[in-house]
């Protein structure tokens, strides 16, 4: 048996990636924005239809639209993720984004970002359509939610954890869901 295969003849080197970047300057001009005028806000809109069973498509600007489905125990087809994945899919991408700002911030280069997250949900009151109805609203939808986060990037893990918990305390998703916020709802002219 030859050993040619067990001996490199070149020395073995790893190499390392980052993420792609996001422009430090334009980072640093928002966030000014924000600091002389705190409260500046902007407007999302989403106008999502219904296609038939629990099957809907949100559009979002000029972007693909977003499938949002039930699963088969639910009366769904289980095409799509269902609305509270969705929510989910938010609050890991505004974490993500988070994560990514204040990196840059502290001009750590990261080479890996994964958001991990589970909530229990509850819908006894089926929607409202007949089930557990003396159910109050704080006693439905998500009642817990768990978010773990594997970072890597050229720093201590005590400086990446301190990455995540400040980009938790300040995301707008993570806050819109700790936080009462105002909600109205009414039938379209």
């Amino acid at each position: 048996m030859s050993t040619d295969l067990l001996e490199p003849s070149a020395p073995v080197t790893t190499v390392h990636t980052h993420l792609r970047p996001i422009d430090r300057d334009g980072l640093m001009a928002f966030a000014d924005k924000g600091r002389n005028n705190p409260a500046s806000r902007g407007t999302n809109k989403v106008h999502t239809v219904m296609e038939g069973q629990y099957r809907s498509l949100s559009y979002v600007g000029n972007h693909a639209p977003v499938v949002v489905d039930e699963p088969l125990h639910l009366f769904g087809q289980d095409t799509a993720p269902a609305p509270g994945e969705i929510v989910l899919s938010g609050l890991g991408g505004c974490l993500a984004v988070g994560i990514t700002a204040v990196a840059t911030w502290k001009q750590v280069k990261l080479s890996k970002i994964e958001v991990f997250m589970e909530g229990d949900i509850g819908n006894p009151a089926a929607w409202g359509a007949g089930g557990a109805l003396q159910k109050t609203p704080p006693e439905m939808g998500f009642q817990a939610i768990r978010v773990k986060v594997l970072v890597e990037g050229d720093a201590p893990r005590e400086v990446l954890d301190e990455i995540v918990q400040h980009a938790n305390f300040y995301s707008p998703v993570a806050n819109s869901m700790r936080n009462p916020i105002p909600f109205e709802i009414s039938l379209a002219d």
